[in-house]
């Protein structure tokens, strides 16, 4: 189990503009790798109302289980690896295992018995290292969805902020906060039962 604060910059991309970036650095296709999130909440979205946000990532054939809750730096991460068993477990059977994650939502007031799988991410990422971070770009599907992101992991937020814009501008980037992809897919999948039920009253 490990805890850390996530420090990162984030910004929304057209197709162009991510192909641009792959160019600019010379990214070759093995270097994306598929990994799948599969998000959990209550379905009162307990979580999502806190900020906080539940998911298992499976990459690789190894399964982590990551709790991101606010600070004041960033976003607090709890994360757990998982065997396969207890992945599918959770995923087909609602089984929470025991251990900090659990502990952290029971001090959140979170019941485990009504947390649910409400679906999952997939994503293929490139990481390479830029300027004493990470640099992640990801293209993201989900649902009838796809979208594209570039990342910046730092430990210093002044000087990853000030990196992150000046490769923003070097590129000719606009500048476009994301919504992070767990709130994404909730609310594609909102706009999609809402599209659903407009096609059912016809």
């Amino acid at each position: 189990m490990t805890k850390e604060v996530e420090i990162e910059f984030k910004n929304m991309l057209t197709k162009v503009e991510f192909d641009r970036l792959v160019d600019f650095f010379q990214v070759p296709p093995s270097a994306f790798i598929t990994q799948h999130n599969h998000y959990f909440d209550t379905p009162s979205f307990d979580l999502k109302e806190k900020g906080a946000a539940l998911r298992i990532r499976e990459k690789n054939g190894a399964f982590e289980l990551t709790l991101k809750q606010p600070h004041p730096n960033g976003l607090l991460e709890t994360n757990e690896p998982l065997t396969k068993d207890a992945a599918e477990a959770m995923l087909t059977e609602g089984k929470f295992m025991a251990g900090e994650v659990a502990h952290e939502l029971e001090k959140m007031n979170i019941s485990l018995s009504t947390i649910k799988h409400f679906g999952t991410l997939s994503t293929d990422r490139a990481e390479l290292t830029y300027k004493n971070g990470l640099l992640v770009l990801d293209h993201s599907y989900y649902l009838s969805k796809e979208d594209f992101e570039i990342e910046y992991e730092v430990t210093d937020p002044v000087s990853g902020k000030q990196a992150f814009d000046k490769l923003l501008q070097q590129l000719a980037i606009p500048t476009r906060p994301p919504k992070n992809k767990v709130r994404r897919f909730y609310e594609e999948k909102y706009r999609q039962l809402q599209a659903d039920r407009t096609e059912e009253r016809k």
